[in-house]
């Protein structure tokens, strides 16, 4: 870990009484220039996998923050177990608010970083808060699972009837995900190395609630009005990188940005080759520093709203 950082780590508890892991990576003599909220995916967890992320942002000058939903990495839950979408959103959303909040942050922009099924999560929390977010950068997201990651739809209407009975089993069919969306031979290594990665099948309800996660947006494109950039890999067989191009098209953002990188696979900033990599933070790093320096729109909005006297 680079050593111009501040590196901690913290438990807190959910609304259900479930401990989360939270973490968070700030300059070690510097005021952060902004914060990031890193929205991990599926199987992942923040400490390990999103390492390098934070610390690329770190180098950058920004302050980043991390959690383990529910079932994932080191918090509670059954590993690999998402019981509802809604509440690993609701959780994320306390959590990051809850920072953002605090005295020294109040001021700061505020963006969000969300891969995979972490870009789902994006999403619902920016409809959740509409104008609180200061933009996100979003990395493959789950806005439709590709289908060839998909059972057949005879296949998945009884595998959602049997979710009610059986939440938890393993039994979901699929390729592997590790295989399918880590390209470079050593970074796989490493993640099937990560004892807080989940490796099994994919569990009943997690599948469903994923399925029916990512139907509702794909439905719900054009409600997307934050700042975003949409990242995707050209050979991505995990989530479907057309779904992030009619993101783009279809989103109601006065700042959007697509950019489609030929020949990489679904992990960008975690399992492709290193100059891929280097090219991935390279544009996340810039699209940030576009958007943190200057005034705040946000910030001049609120303050706009406190002037008017039709609100006093």
């Amino acid at each position: 870990m680079a050593s111009n950082l501040n590196y901690q780590e913290e438990y807190i508890v959910n609304s259900n009484g479930s401990m989360l892991f939270t973490c968070r990576w700030l300059p070690e003599n510097e005021d952060p220039k902004a914060l990031v909220f890193l929205c991990h995916g599926y199987a992942m967890e923040s400490s390990i996998s999103m390492q390098g992320t934070a610390t690329q942002l770190i180098k950058a000058g920004y302050g980043v923050y991390g959690i383990d939903y529910i079932g994932h990495g080191k918090s509670d839950g059954l590993h690999g177990y998402v019981p509802s979408f809604d509440e690993l959103v609701q959780d994320c959303c306390d959590h990051f608010t809850n920072v953002c909040e605090r005295k020294e942050n109040k001021r700061k922009h505020r963006f969000l970083l969300g891969e995979s099924m972490g870009g789902a999560v994006v999403l619902r929390l920016h409809r959740k808060m509409p104008e609180f977010w200061d933009g996100a950068i979003l990395v493959a997201p789950m806005c439709k699972i590709a289908d060839d990651m998909k059972p057949s739809p005879f296949v998945i209407s009884f595998l959602t009837k049997l979710a009610k009975i059986v939440p938890t089993w393993k039994i979901v069919p699929g390729q592997d995900i590790i295989d399918a969306a880590v390209r470079d031979p050593q970074k796989k290594l490493a993640v099937r190395a990560n004892p807080y990665w989940y490796t099994g099948k994919p569990r009943l309800q997690t599948a469903h609630q994923l399925l029916i996660a990512s139907i509702d947006l794909e439905k719900r494109l054009n409600e997307v009005t934050l700042p975003f950039i949409v990242m995707h890999g050209g050979d991505d067989k995990v989530t479907d990188p057309e779904i992030s191009k009619l993101l783009y098209e279809s989103a109601s953002s006065f700042d959007k940005t697509f950019k489609l990188y030929p020949g990489m696979w679904h992990a960008l900033t975690y399992g492709e080759l290193p100059e891929n990599t280097d090219i991935v933070f390279t544009d996340i790093i810039a699209w940030l520093n576009d958007r943190s320096n200057g005034s705040n729109p946000r910030l001049e909005r609120a303050g706009k709203a406190m002037e008017d006297p039709n609100n006093k």
